[in-house]
């Protein structure tokens, strides 16, 4: 018992120690079978879908259950019990036994057959297919292998299949072949034909063949798996070509995967395309070095051509593996079930294949709670034993217990959904720990929503350590989760010992807000400049609370305020802002200029207030706004402007009170800019004017230069030149004449090219108003005679007439037309001369 209980205290570090996951999963068969193995000891079993079927040492058979419960017993022979075999149907058994007995009969029928032979019965198969009348045959092996038919009169005949290579140790029946080992090898037999189709010979001859006995397991009607030693082969039975029969059997054996193991094969199973492969060790013991039996070893591996690849490898402890030998070790398997039975004198182990449940049970005792809960959620369906909250719950503890706080926060998101319960038991845990702070980014904030005392918890603890972070939370957080009264008293608290605190000023503003209070967020907002002020009065429609406030508004920022003012001149009369202003003259301009931006007549009362503002705060926009405005005193105008020296804008307003002469005076006197005064001399469009500017110029030659170079488009050039003084030096005068004459030759071209144009275009259409004129006119039963109103046409044909149709398409009977007073022969049409359309002179004359 210390020694079992070692071992397995052994497994399970060897265990915890790998990270590589099983594969299988174990349980011993209990309940019958335990109670079996206490008096007797298991030699064979065989597994079929429906139950199993287990021999002992002293020549009993059981059928169990597959919970290993006992539904009946067999006493065959006082001694073991060598094997037992059942057809697919399981309704009929062959055993045989140490002391030669084979009996073959039926589990729900009378039909039994008994024979004693001379020598121990190793082996018994019966026929797969034996429950059907004409497949009533089974093979013995002792020193010969013996097949058995029943013939005629229900007798059974036996016939020697192979002899004289030592005693048969395994057979194996599937579908038409059956295979054995002997001392010498596997063979191969087709009961069709009844050919030996292959001999695999034995690798090692060293080992004894009843202490290493061969495994055989046929994979698929066409694959056998051999085991023997620690040597392994898998075989595929192939049809032979007919070309290659001559006389040889109709079937080959190819062996298409061979290789070693580590240790000595005691079964054999296949696992899809890998192989499960039970293992008898041997190993040297720490303190006596004495080789001893290790436990067995349940390997499952991937056959290569050559070699095979380890998936998994499980040492089992069984109950006195320290006695067991490599032959007291049977592996058997279900089809379809992937369930393996190890079996050994005092104990039945059951393998399978671990499921999902399985899966999850390893991670979480790896503390891989995300691998876990992943796995629980892609298979919620199909797991039994797990839940996906539990799981969750167990990875958010394992979180905090690690101190990772955030993201124990940030999955309790995901795991605890919408259950306010366990949302809240979490918060006071978290509270517990001192990590509030870590939780509330993650809090729900609606669908569900907890209980207010839970946010006021949180931002409670936020109040009293981290003032951005409780701005934060007010910000994020909808004012509803939590009790808006106690939060407010609780900031109010906090600002009497720090009152000007911008953070706690800013969240008490939006805490009003969400209170409704919002003339209170309004100050809030003013004294801190805050940009979220246009918002809050857009928003909530406080035009009223800001009337006295204007100022405070502009100086936070002139742009905006100027803008919500204009946008809402219908709560805020322009009347009321200008006065509120009135002491702020350049906050007055702003708002003054931004209205006649947008409208030039809105504030046109205010308009000689704003000649001032302009000339004090904006001089470059004051011309402008003396061109646009057509409400501004232009005599206050020029005489603020005058007062200042403002010349252009004098200059302007000199030219709009019609006193041209004194306008440019004042640009030639005071600018002394020529080509100013020119391009003054040409939007006026006066002779007078470019008299007075020749005059003043001619005795300064930087004038004389200008005007000779701009003058020659307006007035001919000559009243210049010949004003000019002889002897005066005058800067760049070459070039100003080069220029003159260029510019007359360029005028010449003009016109020139403008006559042929104009030639060109009136032969044009001389020519089309020709062949317009050439063209015959349609004359028939609908015209009438525009005077007299009657058909042009006499309904007579045969009557004569006379018919004058001009080239406007008027026509008139002859003797309608009135008789011309002139000798000229050109007749004009009545009704286009009357209405001024230009004359139509005849263009047919019909008669008959």
């Amino acid at each position: 018992q210390e020694t079992r209980s070692n071992e397995e205290s052994t497994d399970e570090s060897e265990e915890d120690e790998s990270e590589e996951e099983p594969k299988l999963k174990y349980e011993r068969l209990s309940n019958g079978v335990t109670e079996i193995l206490q008096k007797d000891a298991a030699s064979c079993m065989t597994v079929h879908e429906k139950f199993l079927a287990l021999g002992t040492h002293y020549g009993k058979v059981y059928l169990l259950d597959v919970q290993g419960n006992i539904t009946q017993k067999f006493d065959v022979s006082p001694v073991k019990i060598n094997q037992i075999s059942l057809d697919e149907s399981g309704e009929h058994m062959g055993v045989c036994s140490e002391d030669g007995k084979v009996q073959v009969f039926g589990l729900y029928s009378a039909e039994e057959f008994h024979e004693t032979f001379d020598c121990p019965i190793k082996i018994v198969a019966v026929h797969p297919h034996f429950v059907r009348s004409h497949f009533k045959q089974f093979v013995t092996g002792g020193k010969k292998l013996l097949l058995y038919e029943r013939g005629w009169m229900n007798r059974w005949k036996p016939s020697v299949l192979h002899e004289g290579e030592g005693n048969i140790r395994n057979v194996k029946w599937r579908g038409h072949l059956i295979a054995w080992a002997n001392n010498m090898g596997v063979k191969i037999l087709d009961m069709i034909s009844k050919q030996r189709i292959t001999n695999v010979p034995r690798d090692d001859i060293s080992l004894r063949p009843d202490m290493y006995p061969c495994s055989l397991c046929w994979k698929d009607n066409l694959t056998l798996i051999i085991g023997w030693g620690n040597s392994v082969k898998i075989c595929s039975v192939k049809e032979r070509h007919a070309s290659e029969m001559r006389d040889l059997p109709n079937r080959y054996v190819e062996i298409v995967f061979q290789f070693d193991t580590e240790f000595y094969i005691s079964g054999l199973a296949p696992l899809c395309d890998q192989l499960v492969i039970l293992s008898y060790v041997k190993e040297i013991a720490d303190k006596t070095e004495v080789e001893c039996c290790a436990r067995p070893r349940l390997d499952i591996v991937q056959p290569l051509p050559e070699s095979c690849e380890e998936i998994s490898s499980d040492a089992l402890t069984v109950r006195g593996f320290q006695e067991n030998e490599c032959r007291d070790y049977h592996l058997e398997y279900s089809e379809g079930e992937s369930l393996f039975y190890i079996i050994s004198p005092r104990d039945v182990v059951v393998a399978k294949e671990r499921d999902q449940d399985d899966h999850i049970d390893w991670l979480l005792e790896k503390k891989k709670y995300e691998e876990a809960l992943m796995a629980a959620e892609i298979s919620q369906k199909t797991i039994k034993k797990h839940k996906i909250l539990d799981i969750g719950l167990a990875y958010i503890n394992h979180l905090v217990e690690k101190g990772e706080y955030d993201l124990a926060a940030r999955k309790c998101q995901k795991i605890l959904g919408k259950n306010t319960e366990l949302w809240e038991f979490e918060v006071y845990k978290f509270k517990e720990i001192g990590q509030l702070k870590a939780i509330s980014r993650y809090l729900p904030r609606r669908d569900p929503v907890l209980k207010p005392l839970i946010y006021e918890m949180v931002l409670h603890e936020f109040l009293e350590s981290d003032y951005e972070g409780f701005a934060t939370l007010i910000k994020e957080w909808p004012g509803d989760l939590y009790n808006n009264t106690i939060i407010v008293q609780a900031v109010v608290d906090h600002l009497k010992k720090d009152p000007q605190n911008r953070t706690l000023l800013r969240t008490l503003a939006e805490l009003y807000t969400y209170d409704q209070r919002y003339g209170r967020a309004l100050e809030i907002y003013l004294t801190l400049r805050h940009k979220d002020v246009f918002q809050l009065i857009h928003k909530h429609n406080l035009f009223s609370s800001i009337r006295d406030k204007i100022v405070l508004l502009m100086d936070f920022d002139s742009e905006k305020a100027v803008d919500m003012l204009l946008d809402n001149e219908d709560k805020i009369s322009i009347d009321r802002v200008v006065e509120e202003l009135e002491n702020r003259p350049e906050l007055q301009h702003v708002y003054l200029h931004k209205l006649f931006k947008r409208d030039h007549h809105k504030g046109q009362r205010y308009h000689e207030k704003q000649i001032s503002l302009y000339a004090e705060y904006d001089r470059p926009n004051l011309l402008p706004f003396l061109r646009d405005s057509t409400h501004c005193p232009l005599e206050k105008a020029l005489e603020i402007c005058q007062q200042r020296n403002f010349v252009e804008e004098t200059v302007y307003l000199l030219s709009r009170m019609g006193n041209s002469r004194s306008a440019l005076k004042m640009i030639m006197e005071e600018l002394q800019d020529v080509d100013k005064a020119i391009e003054f001399a040409k939007e006026q469009d006066d002779g007078e004017l470019w008299e007075d500017l020749i005059l003043y110029s001619i005795d300064k030659p930087p004038f004389i230069t200008g005007l000779l170079n701009n003058i020659g488009t307006h007035v001919d050039p000559i009243l210049l030149i010949h004003r000019i003084k002889e002897g005066m030096e005058i800067p760049n005068l070459r070039d100003s004449l080069v220029k003159i004459l260029q510019d007359y030759n360029l005028q010449i071209l003009l016109r020139e090219g403008c006559k042929k144009i104009l030639v060109a275009d009136s032969l044009s259409l001389l020519k089309k108003m020709h062949r317009t004129q050439m063209k015959g006119v349609l004359v028939d039963e609908e015209n009438i005679c525009e005077s007299c109103l009657s058909p042009i046409l006499p309904s007579d044909a045969s009557k004569s007439f006379n018919v004058v149709v001009f080239h406007c398409r008027h026509m008139f009977h002859k003797e309608c037309l009135p008789v011309s007073n002139t000798v000229s022969p050109v007749q004009f049409c009545n009704i286009c001369s009357a209405k001024h359309r230009g004359p139509g002179s005849a263009i047919l004359e019909m008669k008959k």
